[in-house]
C-alpha cells in the first residue's frame, strides 16, 4: 500500500484519533459539497497511544461499528498517517519521464533520502510541477512511512470491511480539507495565511497555513482529556 493515493472514486474518510473512529462521507455538486454520512464510535482505552495503533483488532472493530451507524454502503476508503510517523521531501527530476521511469529511479536513488532499509518502508511520490531552479526538471514531492504504520492501519480498515484505496499523510489531508472549505464561499479563499487549530482528546496540532500549503506545525500533548480533569480539580 502507497502513500498519497491518486484514484478518484467514492471514498469514505477514517480519521483515527486516540479516543475515537470518525467516519465522513461527502459528495459534490458542482463547488458545493454535501455530508452524505457521518459517524463517531469510541475506541477502547490504549488501543491507539499517541497516534499509534496498538491493537489493530479493536480498532477494526470500532471502524465496523461506525460504517454500520453511518448507514454507507461505500467500502472503500481513505485514512492518514501522522506526520510524525512520516519523511516527507521534495527532490528534482529530469522532465518528460513516464511515471513507471520515475518510480523506477526513485527506488534506486531511495537511500539518499531515505534512513531506512527500502524493504522496511512506504514510498509514493506526486509531480508537483515544473523546478524553479532548472526549465528541464521537475519538481517531486516524496514520502516515505515505516511499512508498519501503513500496514496497521490497512489491516484495521479490513477488520471493518473497509478497503484502504489511500493512505494520506495527516498533514497533506489537512490542506486539502481547507482546499475544499475554501470553495465554499466562505471567505477563506480571501485568506493570504490562515490558522488551523486541531484540538484532540489527548494532543492539540497547531497549522499556519500560506496559500494553502503549511509552513508552520506545533504540536502540545495537551487536549479535551486534560482540559476536562483541569476543571474537575
Amino acid at each position: 500500500m502507497a502513500l498519497l493515493g491518486r484514484k478518484k472514486q467514492p471514498l469514505i474518510g477514517i480519521d483515527i484519533s486516540s479516543t475515537s473512529v470518525k467516519l465522513l462521507e461527502l459528495s459534490r455538486s458542482g463547488n458545493r459539497l454535501r455530508v452524505e454520512s457521518y459517524a463517531v464510535e469510541p475506541l477502547p482505552p490504549n488501543s491507539v497511544v499517541e497516534k499509534n495503533i496498538t491493537d489493530a483488532e479493536l480498532v477494526g472493530e470500532a471502524v465496523g461499528r461506525a460504517v454500520k451507524k453511518s448507514g454507507t454502503r461505500t467500502r472503500t476508503a481513505a485514512c492518514a498517517v501522522a506526520g510524525s510517523a512520516v519523511i516527507t521531501k521534495i527532490i528534482t527530476m529530469p522532465d518528460g519521464l513516464s511515471e513507471e521511469e520515475m518510480e523506477s529511479q526513485i527506488q534506486i536513488e531511495a537511500d539518499q533520502y531515505i534512513p531506512y532499509p527500502l524493504e522496511e518502508i512506504s514510498l509514493d511520490f506526486e509531480v508537483i510541477g515544473p523546478s524553479e531552479n532548472a526549465t528541464d526538471r521537475v519538481d517531486v514531492l516524496l514520502a516515505a512511512s515505516r511499512s508498519d504504520n501503513v500496514d496497521v492501519r490497512v489491516a484495521a480498515l479490513d477488520v471493518g470491511g473497509l478497503v484502504a484505496k489511500v493512505v494520506d499523510v495527516e498533514a497533506f489531508a489537512l490542506e486539502n480539507a481547507v482546499q475544499m472549505m475554501s470553495e465554499q464561499g466562505n471567505g477563506m479563499a480571501d485568506s493570504h495565511i490562515l490558522a488551523v487549530m486541531d484540538v484532540g482528546a489527548t494532543t492539540s496540532t497547531l497549522s499556519v497555513l500560506e496559500d494553502g500549503k503549511i509552513v508552520y506545525t506545533r504540536e502540545q500533548n495537551f487536549g479535551g482529556k486534560q482540559l476536562t480533569e483541569e476543571i474537575m480539580r
